[in-house]
């Protein structure tokens, strides 16, 4: 910032963001109409390949926004909310509790029992053979829901409590409308495609130590237009504040401090190398001590 204090000012809410996930929520739900008749072979296949990459788009949408990029730091809850609405199309709650939890991510970064990104010692010791971690990357939702329970529960907010009022009311009403098929539909695809599907290479890619010594690595490939550019992820953990849609601004104004980083070409290849490389797996990643932060 001393050398490019240009950057600040790309530190400013995103005006479009609003209008993407609005429009991406009103999708799924006319997709939601016109499933409702569909064998179950096509509504798993379509969860698969439509559905659920807006699906998983949207909880990246829902990451932009627990850093208050959608209306800015002033208007906190109206962040909140609008996570709330994002998460429809998802089936079960997921924003409040990601809020939560992604505030320690950024905050303890590698954490001990501070960062549940991280996976548990059983995780590491038990999908060690490409075949187990094959099933570990299928099982990914479960684990990603599961492990903040078991490594850093922290008690129920009232937020969370309204994420999930709200979002099983909307459950209940696309049930009532147009029956099971819909909200098979919407969780299968979220689970399907935050498990083994090429969108989900981010979660191996941003942290995993592919090299010894970097634990934070960027893509800069074709999927970042789905995903709110999750991958330009260095520069995310450099300035979180900044939303997605100007992060590639940051690695142009400061490109001596990126171009030179290892980062990944291809998330489908992250896939392949974490499953059948020997020397990566759930361990691959810095876990530190943290003296906890005051909260203010």
């Amino acid at each position: 910032l001393a050398k490019y204090p240009e950057i600040k000012t790309l530190m400013r809410p995103d005006p479009h963001l609003k209008w993407i996930v609005s429009g991406m929520v009103f999708m799924q739900f006319l997709a939601c109409y016109l499933v409702k008749d569909l064998s179950w072979k096509w509504i798993f296949f379509w969860a698969y390949a439509f559905g659920g990459c807006i699906n998983h788009s949207l909880t990246l949408a829902i990451h932009d926004i627990s850093h208050n990029v959608a209306f800015g730091n002033k208007q906190a809850r109206w962040n909140r909310w609008f996570a709330v609405f994002a998460n429809l199309p998802i089936g079960i709650p997921y924003s409040a509790s990601f809020k939560k939890y992604h505030i320690d991510h950024h905050r303890y970064l590698g954490g001990d029992s501070l960062d549940v990104d991280i996976p548990t010692d059983f995780e590491g010791w038990f999908f060690c053979t490409p075949l187990r971690k094959l099933l570990w990357l299928f099982l990914q939702p479960l684990f990603y829901s599961l492990r903040p329970l078991y490594v850093n529960p922290k008690a129920i907010t009232r937020m969370e409590i309204f994420n999930a009022l709200v979002q099983f009311s909307i459950d209940l009403i696309i049930y009532y409308l147009w029956g099971l098929k819909p909200i098979v539909y919407l969780i299968a695809g979220t689970i399907l495609c935050m498990g083994l599907h090429p969108i989900s290479g981010h979660f191996i890619a941003e942290h995993y130590m592919f090299l010894k010594g970097y634990e934070t690595y960027s893509y800069y490939g074709p999927l970042n237009w789905l995903t709110f550019n999750v991958g330009y992820h260095m520069e995310h953990h450099d300035f979180p504040s900044i939303p997605g849609c100007r992060l590639p601004m940051v690695k142009k104004i400061a490109a001596e401090y990126y171009d030179n980083l290892p980062h990944h070409q291809s998330w489908i290849r992250v896939l392949w190398d974490f499953v059948f490389d020997d020397t990566i797996g759930p361990y691959s990643r810095v876990k530190r001590l943290c003296k906890l932060a005051k909260e203010s």
